[in-house]
């Protein structure tokens, strides 16, 4: 039985051809996703964020709401000592006793409008984060309804192509066997190259069908005689002659 140091350059190049068509098509399916999965998880992430942000807001708002508290127990407990100095002032044997209760009584007055000017300024800051909060809500609400229809599009597509992309990734792996190895490591390397994936083209109209320049003639000659693996001058990719795609084709 022939192993692949035994194979011919002609069947070397028609295995790494096969093996191209096949993942051609698997890219094919892929690009019909398109930008959808990176489309998806960059959506997720965004309502990720966002949440983070309203678990921030929702801490400082109890943040605010604990000061107010604290500002209103102190205004109280000023305006408790107001009365106080209030009832003292009714049983003072002197003056000094007198304008030492009313400089403490003052100092009270001074306390509760301080406090009533911290809660007035922390229920508009209050107000302000609820406000965020409301809007990044309603941010999250666009954002996953834009998701749901990105879920639906993607599982779609994959629904309709999964059977079909296992089947070509199955026959992937089984025609990558037959090819050479140091050829399959070319291939490999050239097909990373490019976003269009293609590392094996065959002349089309006397140019390369990866990056359309002319091949001339003599070249040409030598492709069609299959004595030797031949790369584009201009883009490194694996020629093949038109014959040899097209009987490949007929094939499938």
């Amino acid at each position: 039985m022939a192993t692949v140091k035994d194979f011919s350059v002609e069947e070397k190049l028609t295995a790494v051809l096969a093996l191209q068509k096949i993942d051609s098509k698997i890219d094919e399916i892929r690009t019909m996703k398109g930008e959808l999965p990176m489309e998806v998880k960059d959506l997720e992430d965004e309502i990720e964020g966002l949440q983070t942000r309203i678990n921030n807001i929702d801490a400082e708002i109890n943040s605010i709401n604990t000061f107010i508290d604290n500002k209103t127990t102190a205004k109280k407990d000023a305006q408790a000592l107001i009365k106080k100095y209030e009832k003292q002032q009714d049983n003072v044997k002197n003056n000094r006793e007198f304008e030492a209760i009313n400089k403490e009584m003052e100092m009270q007055e001074l306390e509760v409008k301080l406090n009533e000017k911290h809660v007035k300024d922390a229920t508009y800051e209050q107000k302000d984060r609820m406000n965020a909060r409301i809007k990044t809500e309603e941010k999250i609400a666009d954002v996953e309804s834009a998701l749901k229809i990105k879920r639906k599009e993607l599982e779609k597509i994959t629904a309709d192509t999964e059977k079909e992309e296992k089947l070509l990734s199955a026959k992937s792996d089984e025609a990558k066997e037959k090819v050479d190895p140091r050829l399959l490591s070319a291939y490999d390397r050239i097909r990373t190259s490019y976003r269009n994936g293609l590392a094996v083209v065959p002349i089309v109209r006397d140019s390369c069908g990866g990056c359309f320049n002319v091949i001339p003639p003599q070249r040409q000659s030598e492709i069609r005689q299959h004595k030797k693996i031949i790369v584009c001058e201009h883009c490194g990719r694996i020629l093949v002659d038109s014959d040899m795609n097209d009987k490949l084709n007929a094939a499938k």
